[in-house]
């Protein structure tokens, strides 16, 4: 099983990379999916997530070759 990870904007300079590639055992949620690639860095409370292109909640369960994205909070003006 393996799941592409995206970072975005200001996200991916916080982590430091703009993606990872998890290979978790099973079926898992997308904040599982965060903390498989970011170890002990918590999931901020503002940041949006994706899973193939459409918004998603943290506890979303993530397949084989999807692909989950995560994305500061988007403001206008």
């Amino acid at each position: 099983m393996s799941i592409t990870v995206r970072y975005f904007a200001s996200l991916a300079e916080e982590v430091g990379r703009r993606g990872d590639r998890v290979e978790p055992p099973g079926e898992m949620t997308v904040a599982a999916v965060w903390r498989a690639a970011n170890g002990e860095r918590a999931l901020p409370d503002n940041v949006l997530s994706a899973v193939n292109h459409e918004y998603v909640d943290r506890g979303h369960l993530v397949r084989d070759g999807d692909e989950v994205a995560f994305f500061p909070p988007v403001t206008g003006g």
